[in-house]
């Protein structure tokens, strides 16, 4: 039996994502960009409901394909914005196009995205002791640091909090009970 916190209890959405995807290292740049992305369409929503339309983002984002996705315009977004599969969100989905062209620029100079996010926790995911009945932060001195120099990179919708929710999905901060 896993031993989930009280939110990942309330669908099997939920608890599939807690129990198979949540908190595990990742280091492939087109998971890694995947994560940022999911994490910045939840300002404002319920995790659920961004779960709920992750196949649609999958299919029109291309698998986000960074290449694929850096090279989408103001046409691609208009069918998204019409398009009930997807979170209808001019800015989230513009954020997303913008995001991966900074993510391609990285790479054509050397840098992947694992390296640059990695590279902020020393290659070492940080541990946080937590109870089941206990709330994580929202944010933390490190998120906002790290999302002050990701918007300084030009990335978009990258606060403190969206930043702490990457963290602790693509395994940066070891937070599992």
């Amino acid at each position: 039996m896993i031993n989930r916190p009280s939110w990942a209890e309330k669908t099997t959405v939920l608890q599939d994502y807690y129990d198979d995807e949540l908190g595990f290292e990742e280091h492939d740049d087109q998971k890694l960009f995947e994560i940022l992305c999911m994490q910045s369409y939840q300002i404002g929503l319920s995790r659920q409901t961004v779960l709920n339309k992750r196949d649609g983002f999958r299919h029109y984002f291309c698998e986000y394909r960074i290449d694929k996705v850096a090279n989408m315009g103001d046409a691609h977004v208009k069918l998204m914005l019409i398009n009930p599969e997807v979170i209808r969100n001019r800015m989230k989905l513009e954020a997303t196009i913008n995001n991966a062209k900074i993510i391609l620029e990285m790479r054509e100079n050397g840098l992947t995205f694992n390296n640059y996010v990695w590279g902020f926790v020393e290659f070492q995911p940080c541990k946080l002791k937590v109870s089941a009945d206990e709330r994580l932060p929202s944010q933390t001195r490190l998120s906002a640091k790290i999302a002050k120099q990701m918007h300084k990179d030009g990335f978009k919708l990258v606060g403190p909090v969206t930043i702490y929710s990457f963290m602790l999905a693509a395994g940066m901060i070891d937070a599992r009970l």
